[in-house]
């Protein structure tokens, strides 16, 4: 079946000449990537904000409710405690330190907040980089790989979230970037 209704040139090719065939509709074709991206941030919106919710609360799935941080709990001993590789002795001196965990569960809670609302996608987007790649040097190297891991790959993402705006779809990022905050500081979009 012909995707147009334009006649075959002659000669008994059947191919319609690139010139002259209609080309994906870039405004759909935009419109879903900016889909995708949506849907990709607030994945990782939710990664991030499910972190938070279960090291506050001990909500039971990676964190028991007699080691949430409400009831005591060091969120950062645990993981720090048991990091390898180059960086050991660096992340085994910040192991539960009351500021690596303030610092760990405010970027966990910003990140998803901001992630999930489609606001201030940049500047989650850098702390989350630092957050990932830091929790990526803990373990070096990566149980299944040579270097590589999820927490790269949530790196790239990260990055690509902020470079396409993709609060602008399914989130608060068009309101959020006409403010006169965001015009007077546009790192905040």
């Amino acid at each position: 079946m012909a995707t147009t209704d334009r006649p075959r040139p002659a000669g008994g090719s059947h191919a319609t000449p690139a010139a002259t065939r209609p080309a994906v509709s870039t405004v759909s074709a935009h419109g879903a990537v900016a889909y995708v991206w949506a849907v990709a941030r607030l994945f990782l919106g939710w990664i991030f904000l499910w972190a938070f919710l279960d090291k506050l609360f001990g909500l039971g799935h990676e964190t028991p409710s007699a080691k949430s941080w409400l009831d005591g709990g060091n969120p950062t001993k645990g993981f720090l405690s048991g990091a390898k590789g180059p960086f050991e002795g660096f992340y085994h001196n910040i192991a539960g330190d009351p500021w690596a965990n303030w610092l760990f569960m405010l970027g966990l809670a910003g990140i998803g907040a901001a992630l999930i609302l489609g606001i201030g996608i940049r500047i989650a987007a850098a702390a989350g980089v630092v957050l990932v790649v830091m929790m990526w040097a803990a373990v070096l190297p990566p149980e299944n790989n040579v270097f590589m891991d999820d927490h790269l790959v949530y790196a790239v993402v990260l990055i690509g979230l902020a470079l396409v705006s993709a609060g602008d779809t399914l989130g608060l990022g068009r309101w959020w970037g006409s403010t006169q905050l965001v015009r007077t500081y546009p790192i905040l979009k």
